[in-house]
């Protein structure tokens, strides 16, 4: 492709150089390959360089030295490519057809890769072969589609041409506007097909490559038709030609070539798709394409206008060849937007197009933006020194339409040396931020994304020809690499790679024919792109993995990038030594590691250092030795001194070489396919478990057991795991072998046929090395990610079982992947229990089986199971019993998995409430369905706890939820256990679970009384507190109406007392009343009543006379007195002032203490005034004292019931003596306070109300001296009457204090 810069020599002379050895390895030109040897070694394989297409094909393995490969026998050179596939054996027979016709030189292939939809065709002849490059299945489903003998290209297309196929195709995906989530398992049965004649212009449409195989739909060009229909660039193009059936000419004058094409569906229409051409005359074509006719129109003419360079600088009136290259603005694959825009590339510039779909088909320019020009910060600066023309060649878009790439070649001339070469040059643009790049626009759209990448600053001057056979790529990893495909057969990947441009050049011997395409492999899940992938003419499909373009990439111009070799063969081993001293930047493309830990693996891969690699060698060497001798002498301290106990996790030394032992290709499977690999696997497992049980066996006899077991048990984990990998592996190939055996063909149908496909297939996708291997071998080979085929379940199961298959082929397919998930677990499970005295301690550590990816692919089949159980009501019992039993095998190894991962989750103190939350959310859901079934197998309606139910009916059930009752009760599942317990109305059954589960919260224990008092069952709450004493003790703390029955039952009389004192005075307490049986379940419960109250309180006190005499009990005592007159005092109260607003008392909610005196302090009414100092008397004294500023208001209240003016003026007047004073005064509210608060009688709880209130001024020694308001005798001071009453009133509170209670008879009994 290209060369080091040397001067032009003529054609005459480049052909004599190229003739001098036709026995040359490199390849010739055209011309010189139809010698009569290659005319004479058809029939055999070639003694070098790639195997014939026509001989039996060998692995890609055979084609690499012996030096190349390593005793594990999938390790191979890292910079070679890896054989992908392939191909269909129908293709190789055309091919072979049509090499034995023509002269090989003579003989050209069409070929390209679609990737969209991982799509690859060769057009031979005739005919054209299509097939999925991906599927291995898909070898043996090639579509074969016949072009029309009216389209071939009679004329003879000259052996100098570069172009050589002459064919431009596009595939259209019909359901682009819904496309799959997973582009693993990529459907393709919806896809047409839009074939183009380079040189004749001709139109070849299959609406459905399935359907429409014998009848496309055909569109001629002559010139002697009618007109075609034509319109400028902003006018309409309708669809209203003439048509012919199935063929629709129009008078196309061909004097050019078609180098363009792309094409894509219209939304909303039936298999209807647009298609546009670019031909090397400056014509734009637009093309309907629809199942009853294509229609063609030229849509714009002249593109290139006078813009191309001459030799000396000046202008050309034409531009030969343009435009070049048309590209989609942006991704088309989901888009239903009823505008698309494309772009078109000229000799000078980049023009941008809009396509209005509706409601007439139109198509405009938006904007262009100049490429090569004299602002060299718009693109590309001509007329430099030396400069003599410039080439853009092709434009690509990337992926998010964010970025445009443009290949450029420049002509240039060394002004010193006199010589000539070319420049090719990589211009990536985009658009610039804040502009609307969708609407008519004439100021700058596109800036710089970074300055002109130079590929080749001088390679050899080549032929126009050449130049416009040049192809561009964009996407494939390493990141922002690009891949130049030329018209010789070459694909060169360009990686700008630690400052410098890189080239890697893909070009196998000459007996491989040519490079017809490049593609990339699908995105991963990550959303990356995939490796480079490459369509040869003869030897199939390969990848470039991004380790081979980032080890074997060089420098320019340090190897030749044409197909004549390199220029200096030293460079590709020094990049190797480089490569492994420093390690890549990023090698993901080839990570074997699952989708969990891919990324952390990866990055430590590249951090191994050499000691890590000698640590890894010692120890295989160490190994080997043992398996040879049975020795291990010095064995550990060897790996100790090397470091290898340095690393834990998966870059430890040691689980690399147990992950090597179990993840070892056999070399002897790549000889055969399908049916034969399988037959060959169960003795490979076998070989591969009894080398990891001798390995074991070295690491127990090292002593590096013992070592892993104390500083790396995440490393010892592991390798057991490998382990129990191993051994389910092994069960689900016997599993396979023993359903394959009723199957006439293994490979059809199936579920896990398809799934050990879709597995394989996704581990091939993910390691680039593995692409030429069988589905079935590498997922067999890849024990270690046995956590994929979870994945699987998880994200892709839509692919195994279907929702268009009938409802007993889906029940049939997720049985069998059920039984595959319960095969791997319990083995693994079983494993685990064999091996128990070889794992580290567990704590903190989370099984592989318990790891997030599994336990979500195990819930998606047994959701799906659910779905399935809900939407075929009318399932057969034998059935619907199958599917149960499965569901029930899956529910157990699930609720085992979310138990390791929770267990370990708090061990390691993480944070695992919504692992909580989502392990009892999905337990309950699946004992609930599965209960659910056995009890509708046996038209079991719900039951209760002592109702009468048949015993047959009951003995079937007790079988029929035996082994789900033990599920349930390993993982607490209490409302399944309750249910049981209920319909089979077993109560001894019940008792002996609530004493087997008694977990960290009360268990079932709790979980029964709960459900108990729900129905207002509290008499069997009760009963059953006889037998679970302490366990109802701790229920019924939020339930004290009940829990001091059960104190009382546990002669707990001191507790009872406590509790039925508390439930006496609390506020939103229900009555004991509802704790009789019978009570219905929507009882309403009603505030308890002041009598309830006084109840409770009798029995409180009772229950401390019953607790016997103690310290205590005397206070006790008291207080439940003092409150039983508090509850009189709130009715007499109540009474009163219901009697004022004139309602009628019913007895009302209990008011607290403050309460109460705000309601005798706002009625004004004498007789509550007084009240109120007996809510005081019997509260407490730290009531009162935190209440004192409303006790000093009861004082100023009870001073104003009376007219101290009226009884003073009376006094003057009536010349009282001290008898008439005191009679007088006895009926003044402010006497009968002072004698019921300060007199001899007077009785309170606490201290008294000197210690709050002294009657006095300086009657209490912490009086405050300044406060006006400290005593009875300063609140009286500030009445208005005070000044000339002031006597009578001291005087009254005075003798109050002194004299006797005057209402002790009337005073309430503490009983009443």
């Amino acid at each position: 492709m290209f060369s080091p810069g040397t001067k032009r020599a003529n054609l005459s002379r480049r052909k004599e150089r190229n003739q001098v050895d036709s026995h040359s390895p490199l390849t010739p030109l055209a011309e010189n390959r139809k010698s009569q040897h290659d005319i004479t070694s058809i029939a055999n394989r070639p003694s070098t360089g790639t195997p014939a297409p026509w001989a039996p094909r060998l692995s890609v393995l055979a084609r690499i030295p012996p030096a190349g490969k390593s005793e594990k026998g999938d390790v191979v050179d890292p910079i070679k490519p890896v054989f992908i596939g392939e191909f269909p054996q129908v293709v190789r027979d055309e091919q072979t057809s049509i090499l034995r016709k023509h002269i090989p030189g003579d003989a050209c292939i069409s070929g390209g890769i679609d990737r969209e939809m991982c799509l690859s065709w060769i057009i031979c002849g005739s005919r054209l072969f299509i097939w999925n490059y991906l599927s291995s299945a898909a070898l043996n489903n090639c579509i074969a589609l016949e072009i029309p003998s009216n389209v071939l290209d009679q004329g003879h297309t000259g052996r100098n041409s570069y172009h050589g196929s002459h064919w431009l195709l596009s595939v259209v995906n019909w359901d682009s506007t819904s496309v799959p989530t997973n582009k693993v398992a990529r459907h393709w049965n919806s896809a047409g097909i839009v074939l183009c004649n380079q040189k004749t212009g001709a139109l070849v449409f299959w609406p459905n490559i399935r359907e429409s195989v014998n009848n496309p739909v055909i569109s001629l060009v002559s010139s002697d038709e009618s007109e075609v229909t034509s319109s400028p660039v902003d006018g309409k193009t309708t669809p209203n030609g003439q048509r012919h059936g199935n063929r629709v000419r129009s008078s196309l004058i061909v004097s050019s070539t078609f180098n363009s094409m792309i094409a894509s569906a219209v939304p909303g229409t039936q298999q209807s798709c647009v298609a546009l051409t670019s031909s090397s005359s400056g014509e734009l074509w637009l093309f309907y394409c629809s199942p009853i006719g294509i229609h063609r129109s030229k849509v714009y003419q002249e593109l290139a206008g006078a813009s191309s360079q001459s030799s000396d600088g000046g202008q050309l009136a034409g531009s030969k060849g343009y435009p070049r290259s048309l590209t989609w603005g942006y991704s088309l694959s989901s888009s239903k937007e009823p505008n698309w825009q494309f772009l078109l590339l000229t000799d000078h510039e980049i023009q941008c197009f809009n396509i209005k779909l509706f409601p007439d088909l139109n198509v405009s320019k938006l904007w262009s933006h100049e490429i090569v020009g004299t602002d060299g910060d718009l693109g590309i600066k001509k007329d430099l020194a030396g400069q003599k023309r410039i080439w853009p060649l092709d434009v690509q878009v990337d992926n998010h339409g964010k970025v445009i790439t443009i290949l450029v070649a420049t002509f240039c001339k060394d002004r010193v040396s006199g010589s000539s070469y070319t420049q090719y040059s990589l211009l990536a643009m985009q658009y610039k931020s804040g502009v609307n790049i969708y609407s008519d626009i004439h100021e700058r759209v596109l800036e710089k994304k970074a300055p002109i990448q130079v590929i080749i600053p001088k390679a050899r001057v080549e032929e126009e020809d050449f130049l416009f056979s040049m192809r561009l790529r964009v996407g494939g990893k390493p990141p922002g690499s690009a891949i130049i495909l030329s018209g010789d057969g070459t694909a060169t990947v360009s990686h700008y790679y630690r400052n410098c441009t890189r080239l890697y050049q893909f070009d196998l011997p000459y007996d491989a024919g040519k490079v017809l395409d490049a593609s990339v492999l699908p995105s991963s899940d990550d959303g990356e792109d995939g490796a480079w992938v490459v369509l040869t003419e003869k030897a199939g499909i390969w990848a470039i993995p991004e380790k081979a373009v980032v080890i074997g990439g060089v420098e320019p111009p340090e190897r030749s990038l044409s197909r004549k070799g390199s220029s200096n063969e030293g460079s590709v081993p020094e990049e190797r030594r480089n490569f492994t001293l420093a390690g890549p930047r990023r090698v993901s493309s080839d990570a074997w590691d699952a989708r969990d830990r891919q990324k952390a693996v990866s990055t430590g891969i590249a951090r191994r250092s050499a000691q890590d690699e000698e640590s890894e060698a010692l120890l295989g060497h160490l190994f080997h030795d043992f398996l040879l001798s049975g020795q291990v002498d010095g064995s550990f301290e060897k790996l100790q001194n090397s470091g290898a106990f340095e690393r834990d996790g998966e870059t430890s030394v040691f689980v690399r070489t147990s992950k090597a032992i179990v993840d070892t290709l056999a070399k002897h499977w790549t000889t055969t396919r399908g049916a034969e690999i399988l037959s060959m696997v169960s003795s490979q497992l076998k070989d591969k478990q009894q080398k990891h049980e001798k390995f074991l066996q070295f690491l127990a006899l090292s002593k590096c057991h013992e070592e892993l077991c104390a500083r790396q048990r995440h490393s010892l984990q592991i390798i057991l795991e490998h382990g129990e990998k191993l051994a389910g592996m092994i069960q689900l190939r016997e599993l396979q072998s023993m359903i394959s055996q009723n199957r006439t063909e293994i490979q059809i149908s199936g579920a896990l046929w398809d799934l050990i496909q879709l597995v394989g297939e996704r581990a091939r996708r993910n390691t680039v090395l593995l692409m030429d291997r069988d589905n079935a071998e590498v997922f067999y080979s890849k024990v270690s990610d046995l956590e994929e085929v979870f994945y699987c379940f998880d994200k892709q199961l839509q692919y195994v079982i279907s929702v268009e298959q009938p409802h007993g082929v889906q029940i049939q397919r997720t049985c069998e992947l059920s039984n595959v998930c319960v095969t791997i677990v319990r083995t693994a499970m079983h494993y685990r229990n064999e091996h128990r005295m070889w794992y580290p301690p567990p704590e903190g550590l989370t099984p592989w089986s318990s790891q997030y990816v599994v336990r979500n692919g195990l819930w998606s089949i047994a959701a799906f199971i659910l779905q399935l159980l809900n939407e075929t009501p009318g399932l057969e019992m034998s059935a619907k019993s199958d599917v149960c039993a499965h569901l029930e095998a899956l529910c157990e190894v699930l609720l085992e998995a979310y138990s390791g991962a929770i267990t370990a989750t708090v061990e390691r103190g993480e944070e695992h409430k919504g692992l909580l939350n989502e392990y009892w959310n999905r337990r309950d859901s699946l004992l609930d369905s599965l209960y659910q079934q056995v009890r509708g197998s046996l038209g079991f309606r719900y039951q209760d706890l002592d109702e009468i139910v048949e015993d047959k009916d009951v003995e079937m059930l007790r079988k029929l939820s035996s082994s789900l009752l033990s599920i349930a009760k390993r993982h607490e599942g209490y409302k399944t256990m309750w249910k049981i317990c209920c319909d089979l109305n077993d109560s001894e059954l019940l008792r002996n679970l609530m004493h087997e589960s008694m977990g960290p919260k009360g268990g079932f224990c709790q979980f029964v009384f709960k459900q108990l008092y729900e129905k207002r069952q509290f008499s069997k709450i009760l009963r059953l507190g006889e037998e679970f004493q302490e366990e109802l003790s701790v229920f019924l703390k939020y339930h004290r109406h009940l829990l001091w029955l059960h104190e009382v039952f546990l002669h707990q009389f001191s507790s009872a007392s406590e509790t039925l004192h508390v439930l006496a005075l609390s506020e939103n307490e229900r009555s004991i009343s509802s704790a009789e049986d019978g009570e219905a379940a929507d009882h309403v419960i009603h505030e308890p009543t002041l009598a309830d109250r006084k109840r409770l309180l009798n029995l409180a006190k009772i229950a401390v006379i019953a607790a016997g005499k103690d310290a205590d009990s005397g206070a006790k005592v008291n207080r439940i007195e003092a409150d039983l007159k508090i509850l009189k005092l709130q009715e007499e109260i109540m009474k009163v002032v219901a009697a004022d607003e004139v309602k009628q008392y019913v007895g009302g909610p209990l008011l607290r203490p403050e309460e109460l005196v705000e309601l005798c302090l706002k009625s004004e009414n004498p007789e509550l005034s007084l009240l109120a100092f007996d809510v005081f008397a019997w509260t407490s004294s730290s009531f009162r004292k935190s209440h004192r500023h409303l006790l000093e208001d009861c004082w100023k209240n009870a001073a104003n019931q009376d007219d101290w003016g009226q009884l003073y003026q009376a006094s003057v007047d009536e010349g009282w003596s001290d008898e008439e004073t005191l009679q007088q005064l006895r009926d003044t509210l402010l006497f009968q306070a002072s004698n019921r608060c300060y007199g001899p009688n007077a009785e309170t709880i606490g201290e008294g109300f000197e210690e709050v209130l002294p009657l006095r001024e300086g009657d209490s020694e912490d009086q405050i001296l300044n406060d006006s308001s400290s005593s009875v005798e300063a609140i009286l001071k500030q009445h208005k009457d005070f000044p000339f009453a002031g006597k009578l009133m001291l005087t009254a509170v005075t003798l109050g204090s002194v004299q006797d209670d005057v209402r002790v008879d009337d005073s309430p009994s503490p009983m009443e």
